[in-house]
């Protein structure tokens, strides 16, 4: 017999669809109550399946610390996945700087939900969408504007120092309270809030709605109860949501198009003012392309080789819209400091203050990929305006 609403915490809202019962826990992501309104209700009920808010990424980071060992570097860049990685890793520091001054582990609540579900030999649902379609959906979907407005936030979450207590976690639980931060949130990022939350409220609901069983608890952030309701009521068109969004023309046109204008007003200085103002034209690309790359690669604390292949390949990558400055400046940092296993396993810790983030070897690869290509682009505006400006 199923018990009372009364005997389960505050935190859990019962739906009933059809002949399924359904409890949805709703969590903070860094709470020590969060945990024990986990194991209290799944203790209680003995459901049949157990949802939590992961997918199969996200699960095994949480389960397998270890797994950062297989990680191979080198695949990460060639296969241009530096930049989402050190997404991910801004995103993690945040949450484990938090959990550090609360005394819990970011994430311990699902870590809970999993260990009962197997406890009572529970089915394990894996109910979040993948974490990369999520973020891929977010990042192409915004403007450009909006896009350095969104790194700005995730980079603040770095730099983050003030100190947060539990009650305010829990205070942030409340409905009312809650549903303030997500309209704050809606007005800022209106297109990521559908993304990031509306779109994972739909997808959460259909995979908690037809989890296997009559008993189902779920354990989910507070935040997506409200929207895992509603759409409980709603047929949800899962492929939509699942689509990688397609490739803009406009980043299109700038990684063929700025390179071709170039190399043509290069030439055209060439035949109008003749070669000594071609010549330094080619000076004017490669001295500031060069220049401004190996200062993005010094500023992450690359090694000097790695500076000096960020000064000789920016000019040229520039101009190959298949590379990037910064791919080249990442393997040969990653060739000579190439990172150890206990490099790898120390990320979970080095990310939770800057100055770890910056000497992480495995950090420092990815802050070399990025800044490396933040100084060539500036580079490629600034030489290019420089040029167009002496030739026209």
């Amino acid at each position: 017999m199923l018990s009372t609403d009364a005997q389960l915490p505050n935190s859990v809202t019962r739906v009933t669809i059809g002949k399924k019962q359904i409890f949805l826990i709703g969590t903070a992501h860094v709470s020590k109550q969060s945990v024990e309104d986990v194991r209290a209700t799944i203790a209680s009920l003995k459901p049949d399946s157990v949802c939590v808010e992961l997918c199969s990424a996200r699960y095994k980071a949480l389960v397998q610390q270890k797994a950062w060992r297989s990680m191979n570097i080198y695949k990460v860049i060639k296969e241009k996945r530096a930049l989402f990685l050190l997404a991910q890793l801004v995103l993690n520091s945040f949450y484990r700087k938090i959990g550090a001054q609360l005394g819990v582990q970011p994430g311990a609540e699902m870590i809970e939900g999993i260990y009962q579900a197997e406890s009572i030999g529970a089915e394990l649902v894996l109910a979040d969408r993948n974490v990369e379609i999520t973020l891929k959906r977010v990042w192409g979907f915004l403007n450009f504007w909006n896009k350095l407005k969104m790194i700005t936030h995730i980079l603040a979450g770095l730099f983050l120092s003030e100190k947060i207590d539990e009650q305010l976690v829990e205070e942030i639980k409340k409905r009312d309270q809650l549903e303030n931060v997500l309209e704050t949130f809606a007005r800022a990022f209106p297109e990521v809030k559908k993304r990031l939350i509306d779109e994972r409220d739909m997808y959460l609901a259909h995979k908690i709605a037809t989890a296997p069983g009559d008993i189902i608890v779920a354990v989910v952030g507070a935040g997506h109860v409200p929207g895992i309701q509603r759409y409980f009521s709603k047929e949800v068109q899962l492929e939509a949501i699942l689509e990688i969004p397609p490739k803009s023309f406009v980043p299109v046109f700038f990684k063929w198009g700025i390179p071709l204008i170039i190399i043509f007003l290069v030439i055209l200085g060439f035949f109008k003012d003749g070669a000594q103002h071609g010549i330094e034209s080619i000076y004017i690309w490669i001295a500031v392309n060069g220049c401004l790359a190996a200062v993005g690669a010094a500023l992450a604390f690359a090694h000097p080789l790695t500076i000096l292949a960020s000064f000789i390949g920016a000019p040229l990558t520039s101009l190959n819209p298949l590379i990037a400055a910064g791919w080249v400046a990442g393997l040969v940092q990653a060739w000579v400091k190439k990172p150890t296993v206990a490099d790898f396993e120390d990320l979970p810790q080095a990310i939770s203050t800057v100055k770890g983030f910056w000497m992480n070897p495995v950090c420092r690869i990815l802050l070399v990929v990025a800044l490396a290509n933040l100084g060539s682009s500036l580079g490629t505006f600034i030489s290019g305006s420089w040029i167009a400006a002496r030739t026209l």
